[in-house]
């Protein structure tokens, strides 16, 4: 880990008088999550947390397809996929009173339908997670503030006065106060944030059965140890089984299966726990060579009322907002994605550059998600306790799209816009889909929806099968959108003062990344182009300023070997003169598409109104 990582405390010579931008409580995968994206973005935070030290061992485990693919854009998958066990497949065994326990199925675990670029579940455990953000935070000069739990928080006398928000030094005993524009709820299941705002409770049930967990290197002769299993006894319950790193195995065990009375917290022991699950894997025997991480869990499905208070300034994410089961491995993927989420919003909102909507809809996004998690579980339970191999299967075939984060959809509003008349299968409001190209500039294949980083911006892409005939439709819409009668160009103007005036120092893995390659236009959005034509007969030259500037997002859909090609797959064939325009959000979602015909003449001003119309609903110079 890089050398001051972690921070020894809150620094109690920083003047009363300095605001910071946003106070996040918690220092899990979602608040660090959220720190390291707004680092990225030249946003500093201050991160607080009660915990002593980061986690080490045990607690969250899966990360899922989709939560793959956003840790590839952000550069930063590489160690988590070299570390981490994949898993391709499920399988189903059962036992009852007249039949020994016995293999009843197996299953691939997402099916070739399922359109992710990464196909599995990368099993890590949480603390490798943490320690990938506080690395990377840490680079940018952002640390964690430990053993400071906070406390509460009070608005000021007016709505533009900050926050103020006050901590309690576990070293020292004595408080400490943090004047802050925006204040996050990072904090877990029993989320201080939470509990001070007004009128923001949890609904739903409380508690279920009690579950073991144990993470250790196993000794068994079951032979299906390094695949994610289900074990179901009639008489003694069940288990999931799934590998991990270091050749280590968790088992999620129930205690409690018939549920006939509830079980003391105190009877549930490592030993206990260990007990019951040797009862259900008989005849196959099982020891422990060593156990890293035992814990004993009871979590129901509940959501907050609210995931932010009335002024937009107070959010709560992830277990602070939503707790279930963690059987399906949703949880720190579900909990990242709401900071995920945040994060972009929150970065244009402190540069001044959003519209006061563009924060509500953080609510409107997440909850709706949190919701879905919750229905799905509380499905996906049942039918696990139950051992149920067709309904867990039919759950899981259901709700795979969600399961694996790749399916997520988001409901129209300012910033998800549908087509009256979709063509492809981009869709606004879900997730750009995988596809490769080749990058102009350097011939390389690329896959389209991970080549350009993570920076905070939209993306702007323009299809078009022949370049020389969509030029001056092309020349006129970037020209328009890249000068101050534009939205986007307004913003970018305002964002350009704000990056000189708020920015924070490139850390030395960015000069591997050369993030200006997609800054030459706008520090708001990269512009991108994509043809069908072949490389000889075009070149950079033949392109609108614009786009000669953003050379490295010049890209050819020429890649053989693909059952469909970028262009059709994403936004259907296009015929000779057709542009079609898709406006991707920061997080990668898709915001809206539009299609002109560049042969007629006042298509150009009809795209420029429509690019203006989209991002005028929701940005502010």
């Amino acid at each position: 880990m890089s050398p001051g990582a972690e921070g020894e405390g809150f620094d109690a010579s920083m003047p009363v008088s300095q605001v910071e931008n946003v106070v996040i409580s918690g220092a899990g995968p979602a608040g660090l999550m959220l720190a390291s994206n707004l680092a990225r973005y030249g946003i500093k935070s201050v991160i607080v947390d009660d915990r002593p030290d980061k986690t080490s061992t045990g607690r969250a485990d899966g990360l899922q397809p989709k939560t793959i693919e956003t840790f590839r854009q952000f550069r930063l998958a590489d160690d988590l996929l070299r570390k981490g066990v994949r898993i391709y497949d499920i399988c189903f065994w059962n036992s009852t009173k007249n039949e020994s326990l016995r293999r009843t199925g197996r299953e691939v675990h997402y099916p070739e339908d399922l359109d992710v670029k990464d196909p599995f579940i990368l099993l890590v455990h949480q603390g490798m997670v943490e320690d990938i953000f506080i690395d990377d935070a840490a680079e940018r000069g952002v640390h964690v503030h430990r053993s400071l739990p906070f406390s509460t928080y009070s608005y000021g006398s007016s709505p533009s006065d900050p926050l103020t928000v006050t901590c309690n030094d576990a070293k020292s005993g004595s408080p400490k106060t943090i004047q802050t524009r925006y204040l996050v709820g990072c904090d877990g299941a029993h989320s201080k944030v939470r509990k001070a705002m007004p009128n923001v409770a949890m609904e739903g049930e409380a508690s279920r059965a009690p579950w073991g967990v144990l993470d250790g290197v196993i000794k068994t002769d079951f032979p299906d140890l390094w695949s994610k299993v289900v074990i179901h006894s009639e008489e003694k319950g069940t288990i999931l089984c799934i590998p991990r790193e270091r050749n280590m195995t968790r088992l999620y065990i129930e205690l409690n299966p018939r549920m006939e009375e509830s079980m003391p917290s105190e009877a549930a022991t490592q030993d206990f726990v260990m007990q019951r699950a040797r009862e259900i894997l008989a005849p196959y025997t099982v020891t422990w060579e060593s156990v890293e991480w035992f814990s004993v869990y009871k979590v129901g499905q509940r959501v907050a009322a609210r995931f932010a208070d009335d002024t937009n300034r107070v959010f709560i994410t992830g277990d602070a907002s939503h707790t279930h089961s963690p059987k399906a491995a949703q949880g720190m993927n579900t909990s990242m994605h709401d900071t995920f989420n945040l994060s972009w919003k929150l970065n244009l909102a402190i540069r001044g550059l959003a519209q006061p909507c563009l924060l509500s809809t953080f609510e409107a996004e997440r909850r709706k998600i949190a919701v879905d998690l919750i229905t799905f579980d509380f499905e996906h339970a049942n039918a696990f306790a139950a051992g149920d191999d067709k309904a867990l299967a039919d759950n899981f075939s259901k709700n795979v799209g969600f399961i694996s984060g790749a399916g997520v959809h988001y409901a129209p509003n300012v910033l998800n816009q549908p087509e009256d008349n979709p063509r492809g299968k981009l869709r606004a409001g879900s997730l750009m889909l995988p596809a490769t190209v080749t990058r102009y500039i350097d011939h390389n294949p690329v896959d389209i929806q991970l080549d350009i980083p993570m920076l905070g911006q939209f993306r702007i892409f323009f299809f078009t099968p022949n370049v020389h005939a969509a030029k001056a439709f092309l020349e006129s819409v970037c020209a328009h959108a890249a000068s101050s009668k534009s939205v986007l160009g307004c913003v970018s103007a305002a964002a350009q003062q704000s990056y000189v005036a708020l920015n924070l120092p490139s850390p030395e893995s960015e000069e591997f990344v050369q993030p200006e390659r997609y800054t030459t236009v706008s520090q708001v959005a990269t512009y991108a182009l994509v043809t069908t034509q072949k490389k000889a007969e075009v070149e950079i030259a033949d392109l609108p300023e614009v786009l000669q500037r953003s050379r490295w997002t010049f890209y050819l859909d020429d890649v053989k070997g693909q059952a469909m090609g970028c262009t059709e797959k994403w936004v259907g064939g296009l015929g000779e003169g057709e542009v079609a325009v898709v406006n991707v959000r920061p997080d990668g979602y898709v915001g809206s598409i539009g299609r002109f015909d560049a042969r007629i003449p006042d298509a150009s001003q009809s795209a420029q109104s429509w690019l203006d119309g989209y991002y005028g609903g929701f940005l502010a110079a």
